[in-house]
């Protein structure tokens, strides 16, 4: 007959390797999840994490810089990017009162850009900058607002106080500061992202380049065990992917390959206030002007 024994949990005569039956099916347990793991980490060099728990691209052997590009030429000034960010990161409605008080929030504005002589007013799509050398993280007294190893200006809105030293700072007034405790109607609600957390009260947010997607998409490459392209990228941001023109290009502005470098290469693109010495990773391709003698002879 097999003996219970208190002290090691188990049955005399059940014991494996000097294991007890319970924390043998225990290590039996953890072998698939381990060898899981070791096998996507090898099938998807392109994304293996470095030292600082970025990213390399190993085409270039740098952790990507994450930057965008607007190209005004294709951009209809429909606003799709504007409720699609709104909806995306669950940014609350605040009502025409905040707005005429110049205190409502929308992390991706419509500015208007003044036509030349004759020309059209046009709009602007306009998101925070991302700047590589950001005025807002440099006066942030609690290192809630910090650049991440991506390039990102990132926003801990749990340990933000409220001082709102990052907004003055900020010279394109692309910071937001809650008034008030931010409410959803109840349809509203069920449709909140439960990626984005909602914010309190007395924080400042802002564009985060929609960072959890980002996350989403290496998590998911790691997964699926395959590199990261540009193509994946492209796209991803909610503003870029609603834009019905793709006029919006998101990408890795340290691969000279990149969609978006080569748009941020181009002759026709500028960055806003760059003589402040921000270096916004946000680029604008001006509209093309058409040729006056365009398909005349002589």
């Amino acid at each position: 007959m097999k003996m219970f024994n208190r002290k090691t949990n188990s049955t005399e005569g059940e014991k494996l390797g000097g294991m007890d039956r319970k924390s043998f099916l225990k290590m039996l347990a953890a072998l698939p999840l381990a060898g899981m793991a070791k096998a996507a980490a090898a099938a998807s060099p392109e994304i293996k994490p470095d030292g600082k728990k970025g990213y390399i691209n190993t085409r270039t052997g740098k952790v990507p810089k994450w930057g965008m590009a607007i190209d005004l030429d294709l951009c209809s000034g429909c606003g799709a990017c504007v409720v699609a960010c709104k909806v995306e990161n669950n940014v609350p409605t605040t009502g025409d009162s905040h707005r005429k008080a110049g205190t409502d929030i929308s992390w991706m504005t419509m500015l208007p850009i003044n036509g030349e002589a004759g020309a059209e007013d046009q709009m602007r799509p306009t998101p925070c900058m991302h700047c590589d050398n950001p005025p807002c993280v440099k006066v942030c007294p609690v290192n809630a607002t910090f650049q991440t190893e991506e390039g990102i200006v990132a926003q801990v809105w749990d340990r933000c106080i409220g001082c709102r030293y990052c907004q003055v700072a900020c010279p394109y007034s692309r910071r937001y500061f809650n008034w008030t405790e931010p409410e959803f109607p109840e349809t509203y609600q069920q449709a909140l992202n439960p990626d984005v957390a909602t914010r309190p009260e007395g924080v400042v947010e802002k564009c985060t380049f929609c960072v959890h997607r980002i996350k989403n998409l290496k998590e998911q490459a790691k997964i699926d065990g395959r590199e990261i392209t540009d193509k994946d990228v492209r796209l991803l941001p909610a503003c870029a992917q609603s834009c019905p023109t793709e006029a919006i290009i998101f990408g890795d502005l340290n691969d000279p390959e990149s969609l978006v470098s080569r748009m941020a290469a181009s002759p026709r693109a500028q960055r806003l206030l760059e003589e402040l010495g921000t270096r916004p990773k946000v680029f604008f391709l001006g509209k093309e002007k058409p040729l006056l003698n365009e398909g005349k002879e002589g």
